[in-house]
């Protein structure tokens, strides 16, 4: 049976989605790319400042002009000779069915849907999908009988399936686990026949003892995980052990840890850095700041201290929270206040890190589900010599536009570097802030 014809398409790409990734013209095989020039204008708009989306603008407004050279854009320009398909400018609106009719108001949404559109009735042999990251655009072309896609090269499939960093194994006896505890390792092999992920860690159970273990990539053995003390702070259960081991494991430079609100992330990995303060220079702590309605802090009064103080002072409250487990007379009181004095702490925003280079600090990076994977990685590229990164976050609770549980940079991230020696994740699920947060995150 001959195999069906395939059919060239032609993508329309909305703002977000160049916004979203600068280089996502070349990530649609041979197929053509087109580009209204109300997106162009929409991008001009961006090319200032010095946030991820600043970046993608000026990055791809690059390009465009480096690939058209003396070429006029509404022509089709190749984008790379036989791999890729052509790429090139519409501005012509003047659509059979006009958006602003339709939706009863004229928007550059609808400016971009009308480009669309007569790109589908000029060019009659090929498919025409719009492409965007905004849903309720998709569903505006939808609407007009136009095809319409996110962006998923950047995504992930089964966010269902994605690594949890922990596996629980139930057996009858106790052979196991007395050797776990006697000789402080067991061969992976005795415990699960498929082959163990780097750093992975294991919840060892039967009717009368439990163990905690984590699969040593160098010495090639499970070993056990023993319940530890951080400035002050100790891990209320498993996953929390598990977080607080990875982030004192000096073999571990990057760590990922997810879970709901309240199941302590924030906490362990600054208790976690706290402990270690003397293997580094500072301590960084650091979120991204989402405005609300997506309004800059620059609308915010004050100096750039209270403009950002507000958005940053959870952290702070997880830092009191370590400094109210001593007396105020005490020394390790006295020496958290020390180190935001003298900068050895310090929280910041991440605008503040970009283009930094970080060398013998830890860096914990909150909230990183509002970020990008192209963020996610600015970030990773920066870690110099003795530095060591940990993002702590709740990728089903998401603020950032555009993003969601599979195309933010912290789901990337745990897909795409999960059973790598340096890397360590761990999902958390349970919430220990209080009885009544539990109650709420149960049943609310």
């Amino acid at each position: 049976m001959p195999k069906p014809k395939k059919v060239n398409k032609i993508f329309v790409l909305d703002t977000s989605v160049l916004l979203y990734d600068s280089d996502a013209v070349k990530n649609f095989e041979k197929h053509d790319v087109a580009i209204p020039i109300t997106v162009l204008e929409e991008l001009d708009s961006f090319k200032k400042g010095n946030s991820v989306t600043n970046l993608h603008a000026r990055e791809f407004i690059r390009y465009l002009d480096s690939i058209s050279d003396a070429n006029m854009m509404q022509k089709w320009i190749p984008l790379n000779g036989k791999t890729h398909g052509n790429i090139r400018v519409i501005n012509d609106e003047n659509s059979t069915t006009d958006a602003n009719e339709v939706f009863g108001s004229k928007k550059n949404d609808h400016r971009i849907l009308n480009s669309a559109m007569k790109l589908k009735e000029s060019e009659k042999k090929k498919k025409v999908v719009l492409v965007s990251k905004d849903i309720n655009l998709r569903l505006k072309a939808r609407a007009l009988s136009l095809d319409a896609e996110d962006y998923e090269t950047i995504r992930i499939k089964d966010i269902d399936h994605l690594y949890r960093g922990k596996t629980d194994l139930e057996f009858d006896e106790n052979t196991h686990i007395s050797k776990l505890y006697k000789d402080g390792h067991v061969n992976p092999k005795d415990l699960e026949p498929s082959p163990p992920v780097s750093n992975h860690f294991y919840i060892l159970k039967n009717h009368s003892s439990s163990a905690l273990g984590y699969y040593n990539p160098e010495s090639e053995q499970v070993e056990l995980v023993k319940r530890m003390n951080a400035y002050g702070i100790t891990p209320r259960n498993a996953e929390q052990t598990f977080a607080l081991h990875a982030i004192m494991n000096p073999a571990i430079q990057l760590v990922s840890i997810t879970g709901a609100a309240g199941t302590g992330k924030t906490l362990l990995a600054l208790a976690g850095a706290l402990e270690q303060r003397r293997e580094y220079r500072q301590i960084f702590m650091a979120r991204p700041i989402v405005p609300l309605s997506n309004r800059d802090i620059g609308f915010l009064p004050g100096d750039a201290q209270s403009k950002i103080d507000p958005y940053m002072q959870p952290l702070w409250d997880n830092l009191n929270i370590i400094k109210n487990q001593y007396k105020e007379s005490s020394k390790a009181y006295q020496k958290l206040d020390e180190m935001v004095q003298a900068e050895k702490l310090s929280i910041v925003p991440l605008a503040y890190i970009r283009g930094r280079s970080l060398s013998n600090v830890i860096f914990i990076v909150d909230e990183a589900q509002n970020l990008t994977p192209h963020e996610i990685k600015t970030i990773i590229t920066r870690a110099g010599e003795n530095t060591k990164i940990i993002f702590t976050g709740d990728i089903f609770q998401i603020d950032t536009p555009y993003l969601d549980a599979q195309s933010n940079g912290l789901s990337y991230l745990v897909d795409r570097l999960n059973n790598n020696n340096i890397y360590a994740h761990i999902n958390m699920e349970k919430g220990e802030r209080s009885e009544l947060a539990n109650l709420a995150s149960k049943f609310l």
